[in-house]
């Protein structure tokens, strides 16, 4: 951690001890009664907990946010079909007036029988008939549209009094998730705050050397297939017994294979896979994003959380993805870790709550966390539930002609764990 970079966190810390009690953190492990200094691995544990429930959190926010939306346009619509058939009353109500005053002026359809019986022209009288049939149909008509109307208004300002009621009780919700957000945030700040530069540069090489181990038991267990890449180191991984090693994730459980078999599969050819054509414009964009900020619910283009850089990237590639990690892990097709092409989204955490691109050769594009910037991690930078497909039907390009996007100067640097900053902005409205 650079001397900045610790400057930077003792400010915030400093900051923020300044304006509360010196308590431990909710949802934090509590000290122990005897005074003893807490171990890194429970400082970590901690930590973990509080970013999660944040992540959470937000998602909850942004899937009540995309309902929002919905339900803005949907009053809009009615809004808009309620005016019309306001106005078209009016015009109704109008002709009926009309009808109502030459009706009582005399020239009413008794008198104009009455002119047909006293013609001296039958022929023409008979006309004359044809005539008064045609204007008393336009009269029924002008009578049922106003009628109709009527019934119509009534029915679209029930309708919009509904609406508008479940846009304002979705409003709400979203205010009260916003509210837990900059609480799960404020956590986190508080924890940061009461630890002491030494221990928040011990948790981060803590995390890093467990998301290097993760990394190392996932590509040497031969689950992301022959495109993983070599591992600089080989050690042999623990056992027990004579039961073959496993790596789980939450969509399933593999087994790891035995030695020979590691060894063999280390000997083929590891050819980078291509993504399809729409994938690798996706991949293309989040590239770009890296070194924007992580801001909770953003969207881009100045910054992004972590679902909306993924649905932010599809959609400039041309496919709709759901907003949120839930419903990316819900609804899009679901496909292996070894079947993983650039592009894929990797999802993590047992409720989906964390989003990632697939970069290839075991790396991602992700916002990690309030506090960092969007950058490229290990695939196993945090706990694996699987991994979907936004276009499952594509063809993938030649593998052999495919470059990779360029990635810029940095963009593996900065914290997964969002230590190196201020846990984010929690002044979003």
């Amino acid at each position: 951690m650079s001397a900045r970079l610790l400057r930077s966190v003792c400010t915030a810390a400093l900051a923020v001890l300044a304006a509360i009690p010196c308590t431990a953190p909710a949802g934090a492990a509590p000290v122990p009664d005897d005074g003893a200094p807490r171990s890194v691995s429970a400082l970590l544990t901690d930590m973990r907990k509080l970013y999660q429930q944040a992540e959470e959190a937000t998602e909850d926010y942004n899937a009540t946010e995309v309902k929002l939306k919905a339900q803005q346009a949907k009053v809009k619509n009615v809004g808009a079909g309620l005016t019309g058939a306001r106005e078209s009353l009016v015009r109704s109500r109008a002709q009926i007036g009309q009808l109502a005053r030459q009706q009582y002026q005399g020239s009413s359809e008794l008198s104009s029988y009455v002119e047909l019986l006293l013609a001296d022209d039958p022929q023409h009288a008979l006309d004359q008939k044809h005539l008064m049939d045609r204007a008393q149909a336009g009269r029924l008509s002008t009578v049922a549209r106003f009628t109709n109307g009527e019934r119509r208004a009534d029915t679209l300002a029930a309708q919009s009094r509904k609406v508008l009621a479940e846009q304002q009780a979705l409003a709400a919700k979203q205010k009260k998730q916003r509210d837990t957000v900059r609480t799960k945030l404020t956590d986190v700040e508080k924890m940061l705050a009461s630890l002491t530069a030494e221990q928040i540069a011990a948790i981060a090489e803590r995390e890093e050397a467990d998301t290097d181990k993760a990394q190392e038991k996932l590509i040497t267990s031969g689950a992301l297939g022959d495109a993983a890449p070599e591992p600089e180191t080989s050690p042999e991984p623990e056992t027990n017994g004579d039961a073959e090693p496993e790596i789980s994730t939450e969509a399933g459980t593999q087994t790891v294979p035995d030695t020979a078999t590691r060894s063999e599969s280390r000997s083929v050819s590891r050819s980078l896979r291509a993504p399809s054509a729409n994938g690798g414009k996706a991949l293309n964009y989040a590239v770009e994003q890296i070194g924007k900020p992580y801001l909770w619910g953003a969207e881009g283009p100045e910054a992004y959380d972590c679902s909306g850089l993924t649905s932010r990237a599809w959609a400039r590639a041309g496919v709709n993805v759901p907003r949120t990690s839930q419903q990316q892990w819900a609804e899009l097709p679901k496909v292996k870790l070894s079947e993983l092409r650039p592009g894929d989204l990797v999802v993590y955490f047992p409720k989906a709550t964390h989003v990632a691109m697939y970069l290839g050769e075991g790396k991602v594009v992700h916002a990690p966390r309030p506090g960092s910037r969007v950058k490229v991690s290990p695939l196993a930078s945090n706990p694996l539930l699987g991994a979907v497909r936004p276009d499952p039907g594509a063809e993938p390009l030649d593998a052999e002609s495919y470059k990779p996007p360029k990635l810029p100067p940095g963009a593996t640097k900065g914290s997964d764990t969002g230590n190196n900053a201020r846990a984010g902005d929690v002044s979003r409205t």
